[in-house]
């Protein structure tokens, strides 16, 4: 059910890869609710995946660009503008990645080369993104931004290795560019802290699974999946929320409000028979 929330409005979407994808999900949903969309990622990610098939659902056109190259970015907002007659009102940033973690380095022996990596694209990438767009004027007063982010970048989460990190920059830079590009602009800058969520980036992560299956027994609600992210993501876009910005909005069933569920412990109990086996 369609509630034209986004009617008239412009967008861009970084990171769609495939249907698991969160951004797939935020572009199905946005242009259902009436915006224009143009789609993009890297170039060997459009030739690995399979986002011409969202572009022709979305009718929406799909242009490359490397989020880490400045360059690319003006091109890709430039062009955006061209495509869509005008400036946008929302842009998704959900882009990230990690070497070290592709690669098995573990937290406490990781590759340097392989961190800056990390942080380029899953954060500093972000800044680019805000920078390009308002050195060009291209997003609306009182448009939105929002990356995706995670709750490791508050709590240590096991093997979740130096994206957290990425994620606790990927938050600081939204407060940092919020405050500016709200001042000077009216554009307002969120993060949203998903519930870990089945998506070809996030299934790299070791013990994935058991996070998966951890988190959903520490939520009251259950964890929050990708057709729900994309939810949240509309209303974060829509004139419903004009006057949030800075924040990190944490999507997660409340997962990160919890010590421990009863679901939780629960769980664990079974897997001792006396407590002198939990010593």
């Amino acid at each position: 059910m369609s509630y034209n929330l986004l009617k008239g409005k412009k967008g861009i979407i970084f990171g769609a890869l495939n249907e698991m994808s969160i951004a797939w999900k935020v572009a199905e949903l946005a242009v259902e609710e009436g915006a224009e969309i143009v789609l993009t990622n890297t170039p060997v990610s459009i030739r690995m995946g399979t986002i011409d098939e969202l572009a022709k659902k979305c009718n929406a056109e799909v242009i490359p660009a490397d989020a880490t190259n400045p360059k690319d970015l003006d091109e890709l907002f430039t062009k955006s503008m061209e495509v869509l007659g005008g400036k946008v009102d929302f842009v998704l940033h959900s882009i990230g990645m990690s070497p070290n973690v592709r690669k098995g380095f573990s937290y406490d022996n990781l590759n340097y080369e392989y961190l800056k990596k990390t942080l380029d694209v899953s954060a500093t990438s972000f800044h680019k993104v805000l920078q390009s767009a308002k050195k060009l004027d291209a997003i609306n007063e009182w448009g939105s931004v929002v990356a995706l982010s995670y709750a490791a970048a508050q709590r240590t989460m096991y093997e979740y290795n130096d994206m957290a990190d990425a994620k606790a920059m990927l938050e600081s830079i939204a407060r940092s560019f919020g405050y500016i590009y709200g001042r000077e602009k009216r554009v307002r800058v969120n993060t949203i802290s998903q519930s870990p969520t089945v998506t070809t980036a996030g299934s790299g992560v070791k013990g994935f699974d058991s996070l998966i299956d951890f988190s959903e027994r520490m939520s009251p609600l259950g964890n929050a999946d990708a057709q729900e992210c994309a939810n949240f993501c509309i209303t974060l876009f829509s004139d419903l929320t004009k006057k949030v910005t800075m924040q990190n909005l944490f999507h997660d069933g409340g997962f990160s409000s919890m010590g421990m569920s009863y679901r939780a412990m629960s769980q664990y109990n079974k897997s001792f028979k006396t407590c002198d086996d939990c010593e």
